[in-house]
């Protein structure tokens, strides 16, 4: 039985086509992954299939879920379908889940609004359900006390409790850890179980893992389809195999500066804690003038707080010292959720003229800029809701290069990406940094990513000496 089928799809933006004639169907207990580059339209299937498109977007196919005609239903008719028949695991979690609600409180609500569970019930079902994401400990938080891989297992672990059986999966392990990666793979393959999952990332490996029916995505159009063991190992399409090779362990490894670096920051007896949870302590290191220094841990181990913590946002005990001065816009973060860096209200161009008169700088090229980061200078003329999140991220990264930092925090700045655009964005971040004689801190969980650019690796778990 298919419960999703996809006849000729194609959708039209005033600039030309996004998606071009594109068929599939995923049957009861199946599960296809969608693999493919940043900004190919991955994303506005989902949301065609959910029937729930943007109005400005020409349409035409068939979307069908359980036979029903998505692109022709009316929304309000299509919204009664969400959190019962199918369910949509979105790309930014920041987005889904209320800013001021503890996680379990948000997810014992889709038990007892959904699922019609007692409080009592729902309590327990959303303790289980946290146990199986890795999150027990942190229940009581909101959203702003997570980390942006604890966020998207919150938003998992709200989707899973819809008990849906057709689940969408919007880039669902982006920014984790090995561990943490491999525990959602398994939380979707229990749910192809239950009834069918379509996955949508730029994650080789993840492709692969899931098993199923693979179809690779380049500008819009299908470039191959079939088993996804074959395509991930084997495939036929140039861009497939682009696509593989350009994984971080394969990237040829950058010059590493030989220079001796003047400290820019050192760092004592730092001790940071957030809550009652202490996330750090005894921390010492420096970080040189112009050197590149790449700090990985898993998921929640600490890495952004203590970035945050360099950059004076969080309180902390111990010293730190900048060894020259810095104005406020000469110490940057490039956040790991580009979305709440953005205003939603006004056009990116206009959000970075903004900086420009703020700071009174010379008028940059915006739009060469946009190019070297892989770019289309239209892409500017949009508002933050109207990009991919991986584009959102390289202009995030544009923004910075305006003020051309001392000290820059690149939090996971290619999560977003697929593997091709994110060597070349780390490449360019990398180049920058070093042209601008900005020390950069480079936060990531791929280790292979971050030995083949950095000067220097950090483990944070090397860095604190919790008792």
């Amino acid at each position: 039985m298919k419960r999703i089928e996809v006849t000729n799809l194609a959708i039209h933006s005033s600039e030309g086509v996004i998606i071009n004639n594109l068929s599939l169907s995923v049957s009861e207990n199946e599960s296809l992954t969608i693999l493919g580059e940043t900004g190919s339209g991955k994303s506005l299937l989902a949301l065609a299939i959910l029937g729930n498109l943007p109005p400005m977007l020409t349409v035409s196919g068939s979307v069908k879920v359980d036979g029903k005609e998505m692109l022709e239903m009316p929304a309000s008719e299509a919204a009664s379908l969400w959190g019962t028949t199918l369910v949509m695991l979105p790309q930014e979690p920041w987005r889904a889940l209320s800013p001021l609600m503890k996680i379990k409180h948000q997810i014992a609500e889709v038990f007892r609004y959904v699922k019609r569970a007692t409080p009592a019930t729902a309590s327990e079902d959303t303790h289980q359900l946290l146990a199986k994401v890795g999150l027990e400990q942190h229940a009581p938080k909101v959203p702003a006390q997570l980390s942006g891989g604890m966020a998207q297992r919150t938003a998992i672990a709200c989707s899973a409790a819809t008990g849906a059986d057709i689940v969408l999966a919007d880039e669902p392990t982006k920014g984790l850890d090995t561990a943490r990666k491999d525990d959602i793979i398994a939380l979707l393959k229990a749910r192809k179980a239950k009834g069918c999952l379509l996955t949508i990332t730029h994650d080789v490996q993840v492709a692969k893992a899931l098993g199923g029916k693979t179809l690779v995505m380049q500008r819009g159009v299908v470039v191959e389809s079939g088993d996804a063991e074959k395509i991930c190992s084997q495939p036929d399409s140039a861009y497939a195999r682009a696509l593989i090779n350009a994984a971080p362990e394969n990237w040829p490894h950058q010059e590493k500066q030989t220079n001796t670096f003047s400290p820019l920051i050192s760092v004592k007896n730092l001790s940071l804690a957030r809550g009652n949870q202490t996330l750090l302590e005894q921390v010492n290191f420096e970080i040189g003038a112009g050197e590149v220094v790449g700090l990985y841990g898993d998921s929640g181990s600490g890495k952004s707080s203590l970035a945050d913590a360099l950059l004076g946002l969080l309180p902390v005990s111990g010293e730190i010292r900048f060894h020259q001065p810095l104005a406020r816009h000469e110490k940057l973060k490039l956040y790991q959720d580009p979305p709440a860096a953005f205003s939603e209200e006004a056009t990116l161009r206009t959000l970075l003229h903004d900086i420009i008169k703020l700071h009174k700088l010379n008028p940059p090229p915006l739009d060469k800029l946009a190019l070297e980061l892989g770019l289309t200078p239209n892409l500017l003329d949009r508002t933050a809701t109207e990009v991919s999140g991986g584009e959102l991220q390289r202009i995030a990264l544009l923004r910075a290069m305006l003020l051309k930092p001392k000290f820059l925090v690149a939090d996971e700045p290619t999560s977003r990406l697929d593997p091709i655009t994110a060597e070349k964005v780390t490449r360019l971040l990398i180049a920058k940094a070093r042209e601008m004689h900005c020390a950069l801190l480079f936060i990531s969980h791929d280790v292979h990513q971050l030995n083949n650019v950095c000067d220097r690796v950090i483990a944070i778990s090397d860095l604190s000496h919790k008792a």
